[in-house]
């Protein structure tokens, strides 16, 4: 019926086979070795977009219409130049407002034009536009209201020195934006 098995031969002697995780393995092996060339690529990419502003600057503009308001230059948005251009440091300026009515409407954070008026007859005149409100002090308990009431802005250097000049001949009123 059935045939006899054949008789044994004997195998010759070889190392074992190591197999090193098949083909999905050569793509991260490869990617391994060129991890520092990846590394500099994005780091140039990183600071191609850092030069160019597509990063996202976060909250630039206002400080740059800011400035547009403190030279009295119109602002152009999108221009290299002003992409390029530091950022305005904002310093802290006391200002007097005529109607102190007005100041209690005012909270932290506003942002309002500051006009001056030298007389009921005189054109008025911005001085600041969109400068934020950084702090409206409680008056004093033994303070008149006639003489107004004080709130602090943040507005570049120019602009506070301009504020200071004026808030001493001329009454200063504030229009919410």
């Amino acid at each position: 019926m059935c045939a006899p098995a054949p008789a044994p031969c004997g195998v010759p002697a070889f190392p074992p086979l190591r197999v090193r995780g098949g083909g999905g393995h050569r793509l991260w092996r490869a990617v391994w070795r060129r991890r520092r060339a990846m590394a500099a690529g994005l780091a140039l990419t990183a600071a191609a977009l850092a030069a160019s502003g597509l990063g996202g600057s976060g909250g630039g503009d206002a400080a740059h219409e800011a400035a547009g308001a403190a030279t009295g230059t119109a602002h152009t948005a999108g221009t290299a130049r002003e992409r390029a251009s530091p950022p305005v440091r904002l310093v802290s300026a006391p200002v007097r407002i005529a109607d102190a009515a007005t100041v209690r409407l005012l909270r932290p954070g506003d942002r309002v034009d500051v006009i001056a008026s030298a007389g009921s007859g005189t054109d008025a005149r911005v001085l600041a536009k969109s400068a934020r409100v950084a702090q409206v002090p409680e008056p004093s308990t033994g303070s008149s209201m006639d003489n107004g009431a004080l709130i602090v802005l943040s507005v570049p250097r120019a602009t506070a020195a301009t504020l200071a000049g004026a808030g001493v001949s001329a009454g200063l009123a504030v229009v919410l934006c």
